[in-house]
């Protein structure tokens, strides 16, 4: 098993990922950025210096305290707090990791659907990809926020702000995962065209193999390539649909700290002058977003190495 992984690593070294990625100081800031990101929200109920959930910790009086260095700052909250008088610095840690849940989920519920109806129209073809392809095409005419908008009302409406501020961030991976799959099966799609034409395919069905190991077993390994660079920049836009639904108030709660929500609950506060509560969690849902995006770009170019300029 050493040496196995051993012979892994070597040749992980020797590839040409790796090869570039070392190259590349944009793509290294952007993973270690991205790491730390992820850590510290993976990490939030160690590094917090309060609870946001618990109400115990929570003191009105300590409302809208800026960000240490700005008169009236309490050492205590180093980036100050919200309206409801929690620490600032705690909300965001806490609301970096549901926005994270959020958009890792989604995209990999839109990938599991992608693939599987991408698999299935591109290798049976005739009436199974028209009807896959027509109802991607139908889902494709909408946006993806128009969707997720009209779904998120309808559910909020049917089960109440309480049962929906419970199940929230369950509904939001759910109805961003289904409003994007189309891309990914249309992906998989072209993909598995040119592979089932190939020797290889040709040889299972030779050798009797069944049609899903065929499918899962031989051609989606080699097809996963673009399916790694559409999930990445997928993740960058689950993560800004879930602010934009939490903005609309149709994503988390204000009680369960998102990006989105934090963004939000501070609007109306900015005229007042606690600019910090809007204003920080922007801050770092748009460095989350770039640093996504930024990778996504190396990835792409890395798949395609006519594009490379390494």
């Amino acid at each position: 098993m050493t040496t196995a992984t051993v012979s892994r690593w070597d040749r992980f070294r020797e590839s040409f990922v790796w090869y570039s990625f070392k190259r590349d100081k944009v793509a290294i800031a952007s993973f270690v950025v991205l790491l730390l990101m992820v850590l510290a929200a993976v990490f939030a109920p160690l590094l917090a210096p309060t609870d946001p959930y618990d109400l115990a910790q929570i003191n009105i009086m300590n409302s809208e305290l800026p960000p240490a260095g700005l008169a009236g700052s309490d050492p205590a909250f180093p980036l100050g707090t919200d309206a409801q008088g929690r620490d600032l610095l705690s909300t965001i840690l806490y609301g970096t990791r549901v926005s994270l849940m959020i958009g890792f989920g989604a995209v990999l519920l839109q990938s599991v659907l992608g693939i599987l109806f991408g698999l299935l129209a591109g290798y049976l073809g005739g009436k199974v990809d028209a009807v896959l392809m027509r109802i991607a095409d139908v889902q494709l005419s909408f946006s993806t926020l128009m969707v997720a908008i009209i779904v998120g009302a309808v559910f909020k409406a049917s089960f109440g702000n309480l049962m929906f501020g419970e199940i929230a961030i369950y509904m939001l991976i759910f109805i961003i995962g289904v409003a994007e799959w189309p891309q990914i099966a249309r992906t998989v799609r072209a993909s598995v065209l040119a592979e089932k034409k190939k020797e290889y395919v040709d040889a299972a069905k030779v050798m009797g193999f069944s049609t899903p190991r065929i499918m899962f077993r031989h051609i989606l390994p080699n097809t996963l390539s673009p399916i790694f660079v559409i999930a990445t920049v997928q993740i960058a836009n689950a993560i800004i649909s879930e602010a934009a639904l939490s903005f609309l108030g149709l994503g988390m709660p204000e009680t369960q700290p998102s990006l989105g929500s934090l963004i939000k609950s501070g609007f109306d506060y900015i005229q007042s002058g606690s600019w910090w509560i809007t204003l920080l969690p922007g801050l770092v849902l748009v460095v989350l977003v770039l640093v996504i995006n930024l990778l996504g770009d190396w990835l792409r170019d890395v798949m395609n190495p006519r594009l490379y300029k390494g």
